[in-house]
């Protein structure tokens, strides 16, 4: 296994694997309204059996090379994660995402976390778009896209059925040279 530093502040970036099932749910149990906000991760991973299968599938992803994920750790704690939802590497089309739990939130992990994502999927696995979709109340989540050097592609009107309420969700996204030239000049 492996563990990236995320900087100097002791967070770590790991794959989350179906063996941190209970781990896993403890953090989503301790972040499920916060995280539920706006994502349905919160609601799939009720008990061990359903977070086990929940990590399963993405395990499963992995495999197929469809798909990843991956934890963020402070301090030997689960506080949240980053994944590569979609993943297709002949299409060079990858989405990105994430949840943070709400005491992990205000110290830049998400973007330090999915800047390794984006780097890694661009320069090793020469991905040419990589998207970023939130809904559009979600500002947090379209402040890391703005920190990313994304650029916003448009609004899917009404598009996401969630809790009930219809919710518009906008697409980001960088393409690789965008990328490239973005971290040469150090942003």
């Amino acid at each position: 296994m492996f563990a990236l530093s995320l900087g100097d502040d002791g967070a770590e970036l790991r794959p989350l694997e179906p063996w941190h099932a209970e781990e896993y749910l403890a953090h989503i149990d301790r972040g499920r309204e916060y995280i539920g906000q706006y994502i349905a991760l919160s609601d799939r991973a009720t008990d061990l059996a359903s977070a086990t299968a929940f990590l399963q599938s993405y395990a499963d992803k992995t495999a197929a090379d469809s798909g990843r994920l991956y934890g963020i750790w402070t301090d030997g704690v689960l506080v949240g994660g980053v994944l590569f939802r979609t993943f297709d590497a002949e299409s060079g089309n990858c989405e990105v995402g994430c949840w943070l739990e709400e005491a992990a939130v205000g110290r830049g992990l998400i973007t330090r976390a999915i800047r390794v994502l984006i780097d890694w999927a661009v320069e090793e696995r020469g991905m040419h778009r990589v998207e970023w979709i939130a809904a559009s109340s979600n500002t947090a989540s379209i402040n890391v896209a703005k920190r990313l050097g994304m650029v916003r592609d448009g609004v899917l009107r009404e598009s996401n059925p969630y809790r009930g309420v219809r919710h518009d969700m906008e697409v980001w996204s960088v393409l690789a040279q965008e990328w490239r030239e973005r971290r040469a000049s150090g942003r």
